[in-house]
């Protein structure tokens, strides 16, 4: 098994041995290959193409093993499709699938030449969007796997982008590499069971932030009784394991300038409490913490690359558990913005985390936009399976920036309606809301609930039950948990936040 070590960058045309993977558009044909490495193979490079059917469609290969007259080991001719049409995504895809070629080689040094065929646009941050596509293809989470006797020994692959401009190309990397660590921070998060990460563990996690520079302060039981959280307490008084809220603060703009929010739902295992789950797929209920884990994650990113923009990381950190001290459908609690909340359903937990996680951050830090992130609802799956996470919204203006981020990051949106109209489903004649409108549009009437506790301030929800874990596998992840959220929150506040 092969790990991604290092990843450097050279000079076109730099001498290369071991494995080498070079480009090809598709309709060009393969004498297109753009590196002096290979010019005196082109008309066998040719011939062995038109044999084996490669013609540079996006992510096919052509992999000859000691290729007569040059000093390689392997050269991959890898397709990157029709000139022109090629995106972020696709060159974020493409490191991706080069990386899972070079693992199957099992070698411990390969060099791949970014030269770009003519018509196709391969400057510094298409070459860093590939660095971060095999980086983020080559996470694994396997803390937990012994070595057996007779395994192989994992190796160490150092991987070298051949560049026009590596001066360039370094610093967009750098960038992109704080990303990275925090989509993989997201993902490790995500992937902890519960029984090693608690609240407690959650928020000492985020507390190691501050080494990259931001204020970490972390609320307990005694703190939020103080200021009447009842609606979250609610949800961690059936566990052992004490509740933690986590303010995360990145003081990378101006003083007088009101920050950028971001609210994490932080269930770190739930079982529905009394409403108890059934049996069948509650392990995954580890992952309800994905909202909590992207804000974490986007918070490294904002930090590492020392973004120009003031922002504050909120999470709710709870365990929902039914022992005899848990709350019971029926209950009654007061959140801490005053407004009182009929608990009908002890498993729609995540929503009354976030209101008073949500009040305290508009309440205290005044709060330019709010963004909350959670897996709230199996209704979002319902409606939009793993390929968009649900975003509703009090502001066109923060929806439109967010689904601009969306598109530019490849962490798809797609927005959902907020009404009124839908307020009645969640009235009750006991309290000002109940916590669950029950089937139908639970997504919506979820979202309803949030809006009370935004206060006016302009206010996104994503919904991202069907992305953080358990989505499809693809050319950048093949874990479990996907780190849904950190490219997505990193692009808006560098898009639209930052002076």
């Amino acid at each position: 098994m092969t790990r991604l070590n290092k990843i450097s960058f050279a000079k076109i045309g730099t001498p290369a041995k071991g494995v080498v993977v070079g480009l090809a558009a598709q309709g060009l044909g393969t004498g297109e290959i753009t590196t002096g490495l290979v010019s005196g193979l082109t008309g066998g490079l040719a011939r062995v193409s038109e044999i084996g059917g490669f013609s540079g469609k996006a992510k096919t290969s052509l992999d000859l093993v000691a290729p007569s007259g040059l000093d390689l080991d392997r050269l991959i001719v890898f397709g990157i499709g029709v000139p022109g049409e090629l995106t972020r995504d696709d060159w974020r895809n493409f490191g991706g699938a080069v990386y899972a070629s070079l693992k199957k080689t099992k070698t411990e040094t390969a060099t791949v030449l970014l030269d770009a065929p003519e018509g196709v646009e391969l400057g510094a941050e298409e070459a860093a969007e590939f660095a971060m596509g095999a980086k983020l293809r080559a996470y694994e989470f396997d803390a937990y796997k012994t070595k057996k006797e007779g395994d192989e020994a994992k190796k160490s692959l150092k991987l070298t982008l051949q560049v026009a401009d590596p001066k360039t190309a370094r610093k967009a990397w750098n960038t992109a590499d704080a990303i990275a660590d925090g989509v993989i921070l997201a993902r490790n998060l995500v992937n902890e069971p519960a029984n090693v990460l608690g609240p407690v563990e959650f928020a000492a996690k985020a507390s190691a932030l501050e080494k990259l520079g931001v204020e970490v302060e972390i609320l307990g039981e005694k703190e939020m009784k103080k200021l009447k959280m009842a609606a979250l307490l609610g949800v961690a008084q059936g566990s052992v394991r004490p509740p933690r809220l986590v303010v995360m603060r990145w003081n990378g703009g101006k003083k007088a300038d009101a920050p950028v929010a971001l609210v994490g739902k932080g269930v770190v295992f739930d079982t529905g409490g009394i409403s108890i789950k059934p049996a069948g797929g509650m392990e995954e209920m580890k992952g309800d913490m994905g909202g909590a884990a992207a804000v974490t994650g986007a918070m490294h990113a904002i930090a590492a690359r020392k973004a120009k923009a003031n922002v504050i990381g909120v999470i709710g950190l709870v365990e929902n558990m039914p022992d005899g001290n848990a709350q019971r459908p029926g209950d009654i609690v007061t959140a801490m913005s005053g407004t009182t909340i009929e608990i009908l359903n002890t498993d729609a937990e995540g929503r009354l985390v976030l209101a008073d996680a949500m009040w305290y951050t508009q309440d205290k830090y005044k709060p330019s936009i709010m963004i909350d992130l959670a897996t709230l609802t199996g209704a979002v799956l319902v409606a939009l399976g793993n390929l968009n996470a649900g975003l509703f919204s009090n502001n066109d203006d923060l929806a439109d920036k967010l689904l601009a981020s969306a598109k530019a990051s490849g962490e798809p949106l797609w927005r959902l309606p907020l009404s009124k109209d839908y307020d009645k489903i969640i009235d009750t004649p006991n309290a000002d809301v109940k916590n669950t409108g029950g089937r139908w549009a639970g997504s919506i009437t979820a979202a309803q609930f949030l809006q009370r506790f935004a206060n006016d301030v302009p206010w996104a929800h994503l919904d991202i039950a069907g992305t953080a874990f358990g989505a499809p596998k693809d050319d950048i992840c093949q874990s479990w948990a996907s780190g849904y959220g950190v490219r997505l929150l990193n692009q808006l506040v560098a898009d639209h936040y930052e002076k």
